[in-house]
């Protein structure tokens, strides 16, 4: 029996001697393994294997020592690419911001105001925007479907709400919103979006066309991985523009080739300057493949003629382009005088048809009156493809496996809300309206507030959820910014955070025409703090200026 134990024992020894070895880089093959143990158990002492048995204490054998590289994790050692994409709207200043946030509630009274204002994103519920209750109480009851039948429920919700939420239930395989659907997204929600789509435009809509993702910006990054394979191949972009767009096509090793918008015709999209650029990067050996329009406009404002649109489509049917029509503000429209159309409707309405011309229409339900930017819902509408390429689609998006339910829900419900007779239609109509009366009013507001600053200059607010006014900055200004190593309009958006708690973005981070300087600011901030942010924004500026004056 001691020698079986003293045998266990020994091999247990020469055991962790081989892990000391693989610790240690030396490298033992399975099949080597047993001998090593066996060759090493014949190896130890008797004295040692005492010491097994006359100590609690179990003493390690010698390890072998050997020298292993060591790797410092640098810049240079991950994807360029990543080096090479920014996206402003998240960057240095609001980073700056959230420091500034913290240090007020560590030491109360430690900087000139008592709030940090956010005009940097379009989040509106972080701002105090309250969602839509009839979307909610469906969420509440898709995602909890054991109090359906629970007489209390019919107390707490609307009898429509409760009817949606069975109708979806019943689309969902198992009932269960916590499971996988189709990559594409749930079959029954895309019916319902399909059918949304349709009493939009007046044109028909088929639901296979439709990919439900995690909001806009998955779909768009799913287009350029799609239509991106080296630095020669372009995507036409405005400028000024989101940053995702110049992100993404920097993520995907792209070129972005820009279009420059009018900002004299209140950032008019000429087809001249389509034409113009196109040919630019025609001759620098850049294959050009889409066309990207964000309509109505973000950062800009404006909200495309329909005459306008009738242009670009002529155009990329023409070159031969994809139209990325980025259409997530098309709730958002402030002027009696301009009206929302989708690409897809003016080019059905142009006798185009599925066949014509390559088109993707991107909605969200991060935006519009909804603003459920954290539920993530959103999709793209795919037309003008041959089956082959929409395979390729299908495959990218089944790598995601799929959107979350939740998101697909809510893009289901924005593009079939109650309707007259429902029970829910009069409260629903009323939270829809007043919120976009609301925005409607503070774009005017901010925007009179801009114009009647010493140099600045801004557009009129016609939709989405921007401003982006343009700053005439003194020459001292701009070599005091110089001096700081930062773009002028920065150096402004640092020294109003700093003064006032507010937070804009550099319209650089935006691109845009060289040598003009903006700032991108939201029109989200609760009504009743628009007149705190127009007197500390007016009195922060007036400062600036005989700071700065020339």
């Amino acid at each position: 029996m001691r020698r079986f134990v003293a045998n266990k024992l020994a091999k247990t020894a020469a055991a962790t001697l081989l892990s000391s070895h693989k610790t240690n880089g030396i490298r033992i093959t399975r099949s080597s393994s047993s001998s090593f143990i066996d060759h090493h158990t014949s190896c130890i002492s008797t004295p040692l294997l005492s010491r097994f048995f006359t100590s609690t204490t179990v003493q390690s054998p010698p390890t072998l020592t050997t020298t292993m590289p060591s790797r410092s994790i640098t810049l240079d050692f991950i994807n360029p690419k990543v080096i090479e994409c920014e996206y402003a709207v998240r960057g240095e200043i609001v980073n700056l911001a959230q420091k500034l946030q913290q240090e007020l509630v560590d030491k109360p009274g430690s900087h000139p105001f008592d709030e940090i204002l956010y005009c940097n994103i379009g989040n509106p519920q972080s701002l105090n925007q309250q969602p839509i209750t009839f979307f909610r109480e469906v969420l509440a009851l898709c995602d909890h479907p054991a109090i359906l039948d629970k007489s209390e429920t019919q107390g707490l919700f609307s009898a429509d709400s409760i009817e949606r939420a069975w109708q979806i239930l019943d689309q969902i395989p198992g009932r269960a919103t916590g499971a996988y659907s189709h990559s594409q997204g749930v079959k029954g929600l895309r019916d319902t979006i399909a059918a949304g789509i349709e009493a939009r435009d007046g044109f028909p809509a088929d639901p296979n066309d439709l990919f439900l993702t995690d909001g806009a910006s998955p779909a768009v990054h799913m287009m350029m991985q799609l239509l991106i394979s080296s630095k020669n191949d372009g995507i036409l972009c405005p400028i000024p523009q989101y940053p995702l767009y110049s992100a993404s096509i920097a993520l995907h090793g792209g070129t972005l080739v820009p279009y420059y918008l009018d900002e004299a015709t209140g950032w008019g999209l000429e087809i001249s300057e389509l034409k113009r650029q196109l040919e630019d990067a025609k001759s620098k050996g850049v294959t050009v493949k889409a066309l990207v329009v964000i309509n109505p406009g973000n950062p800009t404002g404006q909200v495309l003629a329909e005459e306008n649109q009738r242009d670009i489509v002529e155009f990329c049917k023409a070159e031969g382009l994809v139209l990325l029509a980025d259409e997530v503000y098309q709730e958002n429209v402030y002027v009696p005088e301009k009206k929302f159309h989708s690409f897809k409707k003016v080019s059905r309405s142009m006798g185009y048809g599925e066949k014509d011309i390559p088109l993707v229409s991107f909605q969200s339900v991060s935006k519009g009156y909804h603003g459920e930017c954290g539920k993530r819902g959103g999709y793209m509408e795919v037309t003008g493809f041959s089956p082959e390429i929409r395979e390729q689609i299908y495959k990218l998006a089944s790598v995601n496996l799929c959107s979350n339910i939740s998101g697909q829900i809510l893009a289901s419900l924005v593009m079939s809300p109650p309707k007259v007779g429902d029970e829910s239609y009069e409260s629903y109509t009323a939270e829809k309206d007043g919120i976009l009366s609301s925005l409607a009013r503070r774009a005017k507001t901010l925007e009179d507030a801009f114009n009647g600053l010493e140099g600045i200059t801004c557009n009129k607010a016609e939709g989405a959820m921007y401003l982006f006014p343009c700053l005439h900055l003194p020459e001292k200004a701009i070599k005091a910014a110089e001096t700081a190593k930062t773009a002028p309009d920065a150096f402004y958006a640092r020294r109003l955070l700093n003064a006032t708690g507010i937070v804009v973005v550099p319209g650089s981070g935006f691109r845009q025409v060289p040598g003009t300087w903006h700032i991108r600011c939201t029109i989200l901030p609760p009504e009743d703090k628009i007149p705190a942010i127009v007197d500390r924004l007016t009195e922060f500026h007036k400062g600036f200026m005989n700071e700065f004056r020339d």
